[in-house]
């Protein structure tokens, strides 16, 4: 009999951002079981006798689900199936219930790779979760089997959309034509009946049964201007999508210009009226120039904006919220607006900011391109080297960090003098002339991740392209790639 942590070690699955990560074809019923015995094992406190569990639209997702279902009877436990819906209606559904839940999903990342993610009765695993993962010794049956799907149970969908009916004015959004760029989203049935009961008009667009891996950090050429075409076309006040679960948001103007999620997230802090903010250092700095914040930087991925959470809350801060530069939007503390009160939900949320925003519009009477207006110029751009190996990324780094004259050799000539860094994750670079540069590698794919902050959204896009495009034709001499 094999254990659990013998397939751990010894697969290449491994944890990345937020969840394990690897390529589909990993994700065997072994490893799945696995990882769900381990995880169950870990989390050790008694919880009931339920496990929630959902996944997303990939292919591979319901046969991982399979395998994780019996896993789950295998603990002697009863898998509460929850079907196919966004990663925050799940985490919503464990917490209420106070049982673990897993996720099967890989967000963003192409469609041959997938994840797991895990879910105490408390929240999302920490790192240290992660850890006891990977060290529990659970033993596996000498024959595994795949468990047809059961039916699906409806109340973790329910709840969700409850939750956002609840907090917000009656028909807020009455009035407004959106565009909803549904693709393979977990979110886009949820979504159109969520905007609707809100008063809005819903113009479905582009549904695909073929899995769309559709990044917030990195939207491509094409989703560009697939945005300003409709926008033209049908001329809607906004233009809503989200990755494929749900987690980050992606939300156009009425010109078919995405916003950047962190700015998303700094205007929907202040329609929430949050006093405190947890978020990486790859985030706009706009979220301190604004003055309306205390502000905790962390390193990238959700278990540390959490941990930055609860740090601002034991520092005594009672409306507490975390957000990442891909703009999935995080709830510590219960919040209160207008005598309606939400509820935490301290894991990645794509829906929040995006009614936020548009309620603040029209609180406001403004269109929605007028909002990151109030906010101070800080423009940021990000984009990635894709199939860019991790021992690649070690080695530029290294370099990046031990030698001046490496970060003169890449990017001296473009923004001129190097006056600091902050290697919290990755290499963050600072310019005398208020530029920023920050490389790093990916924690869920192999893939190098640049992110850049300059005085105009031109320079900004400017400065990653020719950054990345140099680190890809290898020009940067004296760089070891």
């Amino acid at each position: 009999m094999k254990n659990s942590r013998d397939i751990i070690a010894s697969s290449p699955i491994r944890f990345g951002t937020s969840g394990a990560r690897g390529l589909a074809a990993d994700f065997n019923g072994e490893a799945c079981f696995a990882y769900t015995l381990a995880f169950l094992h870990s989390i050790g406190a008694p919880f009931g006798s339920r496990v929630a569990l959902g996944m997303d639209l990939r292919p591979s997702s319901p046969a991982m689900a399979g395998a994780c279902i019996e896993a789950i009877r295998h603990a002697g436990l009863a898998a509460d199936f929850c079907g196919i819906l966004p990663t925050p209606a799940l985490a919503f559904y464990a917490q209420e219930q106070h049982i673990p839940a897993l996720m099967i999903t890989g967000s963003h990342i192409p469609f041959d790779r997938n994840g797991i993610k895990f879910y105490r009765p408390d929240g999302e695993i920490s790192k240290q979760d992660e850890t006891a993962i990977g060290e529990a010794d659970v033993m596996l049956p000498q024959v595994l089997s795949v468990a047809a799907l059961p039916e699906t149970h409806p109340a973790a969908y329910r709840g969700y959309i409850g939750r956002y009916l609840q907090f917000f004015a009656p028909k807020p959004l009455t009035g407004l034509r959106l565009g909803l760029y549904e693709h393979s989203g977990v979110a886009r049935d949820l979504l159109r009946e969520l905007l609707e009961a809100l008063g809005a008009e819903v113009i479905p667009i582009e549904r695909t049964d073929q899995f769309v891996p559709i990044d917030t950090e990195a939207v491509s050429q094409e989703d560009a201007e697939k945005a300003r075409r409709w926008a033209e076309i049908y001329r809607f006040d906004a233009i809503l999508s989200t990755d494929g679960d749900a987690d980050r948001p992606l939300l156009g103007d009425e010109s078919g210009q995405w916003l950047r999620g962190d700015i998303v997230d700094i205007l929907c802090a202040q329609y929430l009226g949050a006093e405190a903010v947890a978020t990486p250092v790859n985030s706009n700095s706009a979220v301190e120039k604004c003055g309306d914040f205390i502000v905790k930087r962390t390193r990238i991925g959700s278990p540390y904006v959490i941990e930055g959470m609860q740090e601002l809350i034991g520092q005594g801060h009672t409306s507490v919220v975390g957000f990442e530069a891909n703009g999935g939007f995080l709830v510590a503390t219960e919040l209160e607006k207008q005598g309606r009160r939400l509820k935490p939900l301290p894991t990645r949320d794509a829906v929040l900011p995006m009614l936020s925003l548009l309620a603040m519009a029209r609180e406001r009477g403004v269109r929605l391109s007028e909002l990151p207006k109030s906010l101070p110029a800080c423009y940021t751009a990000s984009d990635r080297l894709p199939s860019f190996a991790p021992e690649k990324s070690r080695r530029l780094l290294q370099a990046l960090t031990a030698s001046e004259n490496a970060v003169r050799q890449l990017l001296g000539d473009v923004c001129g003098k190097a006056a600091g860094s902050d290697l919290t994750d990755g290499v963050r670079l600072f310019f005398e002339n208020g530029e920023i540069v920050h490389l790093r590698a990916s924690g869920n794919a192999p893939e190098l991740r640049c992110y850049a902050e300059a005085a105009t959204q031109t320079r900004a896009e400017s400065l990653v392209r020719v950054c990345l495009g140099r680190i890809a034709a290898n020009e940067s001499v004296g760089l070891p790639l």
